[in-house]
């Protein structure tokens, strides 16, 4: 279960990285993305994962996943948190990770 977390939160986080702040990078999810310095992302990856969290989930959930960045724990108790509204979080949160690898990857 853990390791199917942290392969989610992988995929955005290896996607993403480089500096904050470049122009045209916009969005919790693409800066959380750009903080997390990882070689193989651009911004242009960052942004375009931005772009896909933009149509796939509300802005609370936007805030939600990029909190996932910071801290991989907080993906971990949400997928094994027993409530409906958590379970719903996560659907859309499968639902936005893979339109983020079909879009983005």
């Amino acid at each position: 279960m853990r390791v199917f977390v942290m392969m989610t939160c992988v995929l955005a986080l290896a996607a993403c990285g480089g500096r904050s702040g470049v122009r045209g990078v916009d969005g919790p999810i693409a800066q959380a993305c750009l903080a997390a310095d990882r070689s193989a992302a651009s911004p242009a990856l960052c942004s375009c994962v931005q772009r896909v969290a933009n149509a796939e989930l509300s802005s609370r959930d936007r805030s939600r996943v990029a909190s996932f960045f910071d801290d991989p724990e907080v993906a971990h108790a949400t997928k094994i948190s027993d409530t409906r509204a958590n379970d719903a979080f996560w659907d859309r949160y499968r639902s936005f990770i893979s339109q983020a690898r079909n879009t983005c990857g």
